[in-house]
């Protein structure tokens, strides 16, 4: 028992410097200007204003371990240069969504000593602070892309996209959207849409392009779009993909530091590709190392982290 208890003290020892060197990098990183005298940082500022940060909880269990910490380095991070920290509930994921789940998170957030200058509890000027609320604002910004020929209503059935699926399989190519719907002409949409078919709404990727994204933490990062398929930003319900509301939300809500773990660093090809689209200047990423559970696997709301 005296072994174990050591063997304990031990490895929480190891995490916790180990997560002190992570967040000295962090904080570091943003330091980009500052006096070596000087007790202060100044921050790059996006568009000329204020910071804002936000943490942005699914409502779909309790809070975890590696979400307390986001939450925290953008509390932290709001704080030490006077800016704002926003709440925002990602509910969009209406079958595990729950109001039980985002009070529990509001809740633990509070014993954490965390406060919160914008959300769904405490208003501000660029709500509503759930997802579900926005359904509107979302529909609006995916009428905007298609009238600009970034985006287009895609009428395939699920049988249709699985064969599609199937196929690309059996070829040994990306499984990405090749229907006929990003061809189609304004008649044949008519014609659908007379007819009450139901459609998602399709972002239409650029062909050979580079992207490229200067991470705060990561540095230099850079993907393909030829890998990327057309991807989905509105379902036939009317709720918005995660990639799609995210950055919409962000920019409507003048976010000018996105600080989250590393696993959204996927994400964020989509969301480049979509501000701009939009012409909206996108904020400053910063992607955070995972925090892993003893068998070196991710820890999540489902293992080992609440």
């Amino acid at each position: 028992m005296i072994e174990t208890e050591k063997l304990r003290s031990k490895r929480i020892a190891k995490c916790y410097f180990r997560h002190r060197s992570l967040q000295n990098r962090f904080l570091s990183s943003f330091q980009l200007h500052a006096k070596k005298k000087s007790c202060r940082s100044k921050v790059p500022i996006v568009n000329g204003k204020e910071v804002r940060v936000r943490f942005a909880p699914s409502p779909t269990g309790h809070l975890h371990v590696g979400g307390a910490r986001t939450a925290l380095y953008n509390w932290l991070f709001a704080r030490r240069h006077g800016g704002k920290m926003i709440v925002r509930i990602e509910d969009t994921d209406t079958s595990r969504s729950t109001r039980a789940s985002e009070e529990a998170i509001l809740d633990d957030l509070r014993w954490m000593g965390l406060t919160w200058d914008e959300g769904p509890d405490v208003g501000g000027p660029h709500g509503p602070y759930r997802q579900s609320e926005r359904k509107a604002i979302y529909m609006d910004m995916a009428e905007q892309l298609v009238e600009k020929g970034r985006a287009y209503r895609c009428f395939c059935t699920p049988e249709e996209l699985d064969k599609m699926k199937k196929d690309a399989e059996k070829l040994g190519i990306a499984p990405i959207y090749r229907g006929r719907w990003a061809r189609a002409s304004r008649k044949e949409v008519q014609r659908e849409l007379s007819r009450g078919t139901p459609y998602c709404y399709r972002f239409r990727v650029p062909r050979a392009e580079r992207v490229v994204v200067q991470d705060a933490v990561r540095g230099h990062v850079s993907w393909t779009t030829d890998s990327l398929g057309d991807f989905v930003l509105l379902r036939s319900s009317g709720m918005p993909v995660y990639n799609f509301c995210v950055a919409v939300d962000d920019a409507l809500m003048r976010i000018t530091h996105v600080i989250r773990a590393e696993e959204h660093l996927a994400n964020t090809l989509r969301q480049a590709l979509i501000y701009d689209a939009l012409d909206l200047r996108p904020p400053q990423f910063a992607h955070i190392s995972l925090i892993m559970a003893p068998d070196r696997t991710k820890l999540s709301k489902r293992h080992g982290a609440t």
